[in-house]
């Protein structure tokens, strides 16, 4: 009988690579652990605000360490609508760990699952590109280390966030869609629902990207009107449904009780300010007619220095993001002002794969700018670089139906993200959803098929044997210029 999880044992010539990334995930989280366990350990009543108030990774959110720490349905439950519930068993685990300890052990319970996701996640890419696209041994390990070594490919590996379980689940499902395209072995229902449903439920608009994967393996057996209700608008009905009953259910409550006491702090400050000014108005009123006019003066110019640095501030640091399309609950995230060249150099592919110096992994809703630029043109050439390799490789793999496939995820998160403009501001978060792309177009310059070809002239065979040199050398960079930057900043 076929055993579905033998897809998870780790093969032979797979274990030295693996070690690898094993042992260099844990180095990563042995210092995010570090630097947060003497605030995150201790027992308390309340952890949501211990959480957000001081963990501070780029703009990535410890909303995970909250609900393993006390379960609630946290996320965004119409963008992460199982999350919260597949949360809930590390929750129990973290729970017992508790009494055993008396320390809040949710470092240890959060990293060790993101460990297991950022393990296999390494490992089925070096399996797309060794088994599907059909590189060599030596090129997949290489092209693996390469991805490996992407500044937020690391980070969302680490943090405690849900891009790295959105990252593994995308990589199985490319990879089972492979071997199915390989093999002509069409998706079935139920076998769509429970990639969909698995998908979706960690991110809603990545579940879409099954449906792709089930358009692209069954061809036209996807238009079947039985696939169609039960494979795709059923399940997409019903999670939605569900989203909209998780909310009434778990969010609205706590919701509408959090927006009474956000109000009435409102209330209380904006009191405290008119009574500050008041103070102020009837103290300058006093030095008038006390004729006192130097200490006046003093007194109005240090206000107005004051908010001149403010709003210097303000102006440098620039707007947190461009102006929306609409304001609602998804609309409002969109930017359609800010611009897409510097969001694509220096963000889509500057800052997810290279990290800036400047503003070193700060949050852009905190004090970073929406667009940081690198202090010497030598990440530029790098930038170039991998560019050039995946317009050549798109060229190259051009005939091949599963890198179109690849380029399918990877175009709707382009449209999402730099057409629509849904988090440009910090599209890099969000690398982990499609940046896998990348590696994988690259790997169509390697393929074991190609390299025989009798058409491929003496400077095609060439390239062939120094471009895995060339691109080990940028992954060795690249793994030692953001492991130090990270490091840095951990430690």
């Amino acid at each position: 009988m076929y055993n579905p999880l033998h897809i998870f044992r780790v093969k032979k010539e797979e274990r030295w690579l693996m070690l690898f990334v094993f042992l260099f995930l844990v180095g990563l989280h042995t210092m995010l652990i570090y630097k947060y366990f003497g605030i995150f350990s201790p027992l308390k009543k309340f952890y949501w605000p211990l959480f957000i108030h001081n963990f501070h990774v780029s703009g990535f959110d410890p909303i995970t360490y909250s609900i393993v720490s006390d379960w609630t349905a946290g996320y965004n439950v119409y963008r992460h609508p199982l999350l919260a519930f597949f949360m809930y068993p590390p929750y129990l685990l973290n729970q017992g760990l508790m009494m055993l300890t008396g320390k809040n052990c949710a470092l240890f319970v959060v990293a060790a699952m993101q460990l297991f996701w950022g393990f296999y996640s390494m490992l089925f890419f070096y399996r797309i590109v060794r088994e599907i696209v059909g590189t060599s041994r030596k090129v997949a390990t290489i092209l693996t280390v390469f991805f490996l070594s992407f500044a937020y490919v690391m980070l969302s590996c680490v943090v405690p966030d849900h891009f790295v379980i959105s990252m593994t689940l995308l990589l199985i499902a490319l990879y089972i869609s492979g071997r199915r395209m390989k093999s002509g072995n069409p998706f079935t229902i139920w076998q769509t629902v429970l990639y969909f449903i698995l998908t979706a439920g960690v991110s809603l608009n990545n579940g879409l990207k099954v449906f792709l994967a089930n358009l692209f393996v069954n061809k036209l057996r996807f238009f079947r009107p039985a696939n169609l209700l039960l494979g795709v608008i059923l399940p997409a009905a019903l999670i939605w449904g569900f989203s909209r009953w998780e909310y009434r259910v778990f969010v609205w409550p706590t919701e509408t009780a959090r927006h009474e006491v956000n109000a009435k702090r409102k209330a209380e400050k904006k009191k405290k300010e008119l009574e500050q000014k008041r103070l102020e108005e009837q103290k300058d009123s006093m030095l008038l007619a006390q004729g006192d006019t130097a200490t006046l003066f003093a007194r109005q110019s240090a206000r107005a220095v004051d908010a001149h640095k403010k709003a210097e501030a303000k102006k440098k640091r620039g707007p947190k993001q461009g102006a929306p399309i609409a304001k609602g609950e998804f609309m409002r995230w969109t930017d359609i002002t800010s611009s897409r060249f510097d969001a694509i150099v220096e963000n889509l592919l500057g800052e997810s794969i290279q990290l800036h110096q400047d503003y070193l992994l700060g949050d852009v809703m905190r004090s970073r700018p929406m667009v940081v630029r690198y202090k010497c043109p030598m990440p530029y050439v790098v930038e170039v670089f991998i560019a050039l390799l995946f317009i050549i490789g798109i060229w190259v793999g051009r005939r091949n139906k599963f890198m179109w496939l690849v380029l399918s995820f990877f175009g709707m998160d382009v449209a999402l993200h730099v057409g629509l403009g849904f988090g440009i501001n910090e599209v890099y978060i969000m690398s982990a959803h499609w940046i896998y792309a990348i590696p994988i177009c690259i790997a169509y310059l390697f393929r074991e098929q190609d390299s025989s070809c009798e058409n491929d002239n003496k400077w095609q065979q060439k390239a062939r044997r120094v471009l895995p040199v060339a691109i080990a050398v940028i992954a060795a960079y690249l793994l030692i210029y953001n492991t130090i930057s990270i490091g840095s900043y951990l430690l």
